[in-house]
């Protein structure tokens, strides 16, 4: 099995890019020549973590019969200062709001995705440090963020 994608220039700075049937625009600023028709295609790389691993989160707790009332993941690109422009660093920052019944299955559920099941992230650790912060009705619950 293998996935294929299709990209089209589509003038100046764009691309369509045809995914699973769906057509996502990326495009670049001004400035660079662009029409800011849509995003740069470096911040894909923050979705496809964020997406890939909220999807096992929610499977998990769904399995586990849990339910959490909101559920939110930011991710944090640390760009390169020299080129080539890349990201040296990701952080995830994962905020649940719940029952306190469903603190423990929640922090259980975004391990298990970091250390077994996420696909993008476990690509991405390859190449650079991916660390997480979980956050239960606004409390720090867990940080494995290390400052460097």
């Amino acid at each position: 099995m293998s996935h294929e994608i299709e990209t089209q220039w589509m003038g100046k700075m764009q691309f369509n890019a045809l995914i699973n049937g769906h057509t996502v625009v990326m495009d670049a600023p001004e400035k660079v020549g662009g029409e800011e028709q849509g995003p740069t295609p470096k911040p894909f790389i923050l979705s496809a973590l964020s997406g890939c691993t909220g999807m096992d989160i929610v499977a998990i707790l769904r399995k586990a019969q849990k339910e959490v009332d909101d559920f939110s993941i930011k991710a944090t690109g640390e760009i390169s200062k020299k080129a080539p422009i890349e990201y040296i660093a990701i952080h995830l920052q994962y905020d649940f709001k719940g029952g306190e019944e469903n603190k423990e299955a929640a922090l259980n559920a975004v391990n298990d995705s970091q250390e077994k099941y996420c696909g993008v992230s476990s690509m991405l650790k390859k190449a650079l440090p991916v660390t997480w912060e979980v956050f239960y009705n606004n409390e720090q619950i867990f940080n494995n963020k290390k400052e460097h």
